[in-house]
């Protein structure tokens, strides 16, 4: 599903240049559900940058899905972004003047989709995480942890084949994060393929395979025994 080798990428830094992945190999398989743990300035958001088509490596190859991924103008990537990806940001990164549905129907509406139907597709993904009773409520009457399962009603009404989650309980309290882990961990048991970027580790726990970075490199990479949210919950 996602296949890496030998990635590098610097940033310059005024005189400097700053080497932040050092030649990183790592691959998923379909339906893995993942945990990238490290502390800041590890590398681990800007891997996940470049494995979200957000930022480029400087070398090194990067396949998703059997397709390499290179050389993309911003019009192709964000094709590829809306074919291949699905996102979850720590900052739930939703439109205050749209209601929950309209949220969640907006990738589909870049992907042209009928109005009727972005409705029906938005319904069911809020059903699915337990908010469609909420589907007219504007961000501002929820709480940070229905703000995040909209944001996984987005991220998944567009059928992605991976979903990429930057810190998704980082604004959120111990209770309401297993409560997104267990509606994360469901997702996966259907299949989905899942990266979770978390400094958490009780978070990564919760993942089937824990990748530790520091320093640009992958200094870890094991199977775990995963905990199950919903016994927390």
């Amino acid at each position: 599903m996602i296949s890496i080798k030998n990635l590098h990428k610097s940033y310059q830094m005024g005189a400097s240049s700053l080497h932040v992945l050092k030649g990183i190999d790592f691959h998923v398989e379909e339906g893995e559900l993942v945990a990238i743990m490290g502390s800041s300035g590890s590398g681990k958001s800007t891997l996940l940058n470049i494995l979200g088509m957000l930022d480029t490596a400087d070398e090194g190859q990067y396949i998703l899905d059997n397709v390499e991924i290179k050389d993309l103008d911003e019009t192709k990537a964000a094709k590829y972004r809306n074919k291949f990806l699905g996102f979850v940001f720590q900052s739930f990164n939703l439109i205050n003047y749209k209601n929950a549905a309209e949220n969640v129907s907006l990738p589909l509406y870049y992907q042209g989709i009928s109005r009727k139907e972005r409705q029906q597709v938005a319904l069911e993904y809020l059903d699915r995480v337990g908010l469609k009773e909420w589907a007219t409520h504007l961000p501002s009457e929820l709480s940070g942890g229905q703000k995040q399962r909209v944001a996984i009603a987005r991220a998944m009404a567009s059928r992605p084949k991976v979903l990429l989650a930057d810190e998704p309980t980082g604004a959120l309290d111990t209770k309401t994060s297993y409560e997104v882990m267990d509606l994360i961990q469901k997702i996966n048991e259907e299949g989905k393929t899942i990266l979770v970027v978390t400094h958490e580790p009780d978070i990564a726990q919760m993942c089937k395979r824990v990748v530790t970075l520091k320093d640009g490199v992958i200094v870890e990479d094991k199977k775990v025994k995963q905990v199950m949210a919903s016994a927390h919950v």
